[in-house]
């Protein structure tokens, strides 16, 4: 198969993998992370076909929605590509890129276990997707879908935490911001990441301003 193909299948296994998914991680939001991906390469020395795998595979299964189990999403992504004949050292980096994009993953003492260019472009564009608009959206959608609070004055955000910490949090979702989402702009990779996650994340620190005046009954 050529890689244009390799493309097209893959984006019609994950179309059909992530029907009925939860709204913040569904196609939509991979095929916003693919196309964000494609942009931040453009300045960047990488294989193409393992950004493009990386951006399309890399939640098939979010953990999140498998019990905490981190080792679902990178075999099926594993399976599919074997399933296609891609070459084992392009399917080897996919898995790697899979494994340590998420944000929980930097939160280990010893820090992401795998690091490559191709990593840092799809980690980069997968940050873009959680801050802006579309990541407040995304935020309340998935707390939402768990039931959490909006926000609660009495229950602070937690800073610092161990990724156990992260990973079984049922905060309020403006919580979330200050223990995640504003965080993401200083952890861009490339200098287009970077650019890109200004105004996204500006565009947060408005809205915050404007929850909380709301919040307090001023405006």
């Amino acid at each position: 198969m050529s890689n244009q193909e390799i493309i097209a299948a893959t984006v019609t296994f994950v179309k059909k993998t992530l029907e009925g998914a939860e709204g913040g991680h569904d196609w939509f939001h991979i095929q916003r992370v693919f196309n964000n991906t494609l942009s931040i390469a453009k300045d960047e020395e990488v294989d193409d076909l393992v950004v493009s795998l990386g951006a399309l595979l890399h939640d098939i299964a979010d953990a999140k929605f498998y019990d905490g189990d981190e080792t679902v999403g990178p075999r099926m992504a594993a399976d599919f590509m074997t399933s296609v004949a891609i070459e084992q050292h392009v399917i080897d980096h996919v898995v790697q890129i899979i494994e340590n994009i998420s944000f929980k993953s930097s939160l280990e003492k010893k820090g992401q276990a795998f690091n490559s260019r191709e990593l840092q472009v799809v980690q980069d564009a997968d940050r873009l997707d959680a801050i802006g608009a579309i990541g407040i959206a995304r935020a309340f959608n998935y707390g939402g879908f768990k039931n959490r609070e909006l926000h609660n004055p009495d229950i602070p955000p937690k800073l610092n935490m161990t990724k156990a910490e992260y990973k079984k949090s049922t905060a309020p979702t403006i919580n979330h911001f200050y223990e995640k989402l504003l965080l993401l702009k200083e952890r861009m990779n490339t200098e287009t990441g970077k650019k890109l996650a200004e105004n996204r994340h500006r565009y947060m620190l408005d809205y915050l301003a404007q929850f909380d005046r709301e919040w307090k009954g001023l405006s």
